[in-house]
């Protein structure tokens, strides 16, 4: 069997690519369209980010709390946003995107410093 931790982070990835592009790939892709068009768009993948995210969090809920299901997410959230938002979406780099990689690192280490003792 997969570690619980492995399999989480892998599942929550992919989560985090449909996601991404279902809350924002929409600006680029369907700019042109009707709203509803692009909140059907994104509702459809969506139902992929789900269909990964919730036995990503139903696993690693075995070997971690909720909150640290939250921070993981955030960690990935941003990972993959930031490459997102500069090759896809054309966004510069900026470097409030390493203050914010900052600042949840620091979440990673409050809310995960109970498993580094």
């Amino acid at each position: 069997m997969m570690n619980p931790t492995l399999t989480t982070i892998g599942l929550l990835c992919l989560s985090n690519i449909f996601m991404t592009f279902a809350w924002y790939g929409h600006l680029k892709s369907l700019g042109s369209k009707p709203w509803i068009i692009a909140a059907l768009v994104s509702w459809g993948i969506a139902l992929f980010e789900y269909l990964l995210q919730v036995p990503a969090n139903r696993i690693g809920y075995t070997v971690m709390n909720v909150g640290q299901l939250k921070i993981l997410q955030e960690v990935i959230t941003l990972s993959l946003f930031v490459p997102f938002a500069y090759f896809y979406m054309k966004e510069p780099l900026k470097l409030d995107y390493l203050w914010a990689g900052l600042c949840i690192l620091g979440a990673v280490y409050f809310i995960f410093r109970s498993e580094f003792n």
